[in-house]
């Protein structure tokens, strides 16, 4: 019998836990878990395991935390004293130096959540949601120095479902790529991949979100507004504003409807139906938050708030 691979798996959101659960499964030795930072969270700001370190331990799994492996000389020591087959990278957040890239015979294989050369960078299935793309998919690369610019090991295409948003559609890609990761990782080990290299001409490259982005325009089309949606939840969230306070825009989607009101008015198509009028259509307002508030269906805040029709947001 050959001996189980020996792997050190790199992952900090609840994301990268299906990719952990999967190496498991497979076989593989887990011989360390690296992990972001502790972080301060809720009410009481106290400290919080990451999800894959609180994973991890239910396991029995040996976790390492470190908010750099380019400066930590204790842990880059470790590491190499682990002497992994393979490094697995799903969702960690840090950057891995050179000598570490170059640490396990296998390489370091990253799951990256587009079809790579498209979308590379930190925020890939939000833009695909975005820039309306009807299919996207996992790559597994072995990670090099650049920006998801390694060889690629395999694809698998996925559709994008017309209502699903980033978290829903972050959730599958993960869930498809923890099979895709394992079946390449047995593939690669026994010499049966040829790395492909990305071709940079077709390269895109998308960049980090904030909260500003969240914003919506009542200048845009019905149909953008409601990618937009869909695209930045959970983060970092659409918002508009309604004398003065901020009104957060859970869940809307577009409504082919006429209309003569200008962009950013309130009306009710009928009794059910709260939308907001834009250049191309409407957008139907589904589930909103007014700051200080709690979330309610678009109808139920409606009838809390009836000077709300006619209203003019973005004011």
């Amino acid at each position: 019998m050959t001996e189980p691979l020996r792997v050190v798996f790199m992952g900090t959101p609840q994301i990268a836990v299906p990719v952990l659960e999967a190496l498991l499964d497979s076989g593989s030795e887990i011989v360390g878990v690296y992990t972001g930072p502790d972080r301060r969270s809720g009410r009481g700001r106290k400290l919080a395991p990451t999800p894959v370190k609180a994973f991890a331990e239910t396991r029995g799994l040996p976790v390492f935390q470190t908010a750099s492996l380019r400066t930590d000389d204790e842990e880059r020591a470790r590491l190499t004293e682990l002497a992994p087959d393979a490094i697995v990278v799903a969702a960690y957040g840090i950057f891995l130096p050179s000598d570490i890239l170059a640490l396990p015979r296998l390489g370091c294989l990253n799951l990256h959540p587009s079809l790579l050369p498209r979308h590379r960078g930190p925020s890939p299935v939000a833009t695909a949601i975005l820039e309306d793309d009807d299919t996207t998919g996992v790559s597994i690369i072995l990670l090099d120095d650049g920006v998801d610019t390694g060889p690629v090991l395999a694809r698998e295409t996925v559709p994008i479902a017309p209502t699903e948003t980033c978290e829903e559609l972050t959730d599958r890609l993960f869930d498809i790529g923890a099979n895709l990761l394992v079946e390449t990782l047995e593939s690669w080990n026994a010499g049966q991949l040829q790395p492909a290299p990305q071709d940079d001409a077709r390269a895109t490259l998308t960049r980090r979100l904030e909260r500003a982005d969240g914003r919506l325009d009542w200048n845009q089309s019905a149909e953008s507004l409601a990618r937009q949606v869909r695209a930045f939840t959970p983060w970092p969230g659409t918002f508009t504003t309604w004398r003065g306070r901020t009104l957060k825009i859970l869940r809307a989607e577009p409504l082919n409807t006429n209309h003569d009101d200008p962009p950013g008015t309130v009306f009710t198509p009928d009794t059910s139906t709260v939308a907001v009028a834009t250049p191309n259509g409407a957008l139907r307002l589904l589930e909103l938050q007014l700051e200080g508030r709690r979330p309610s269906p678009a109808p139920d805040f409606l009838r809390g708030h009836q000077d709300f029709t006619s209203a003019t947001l973005g004011d």
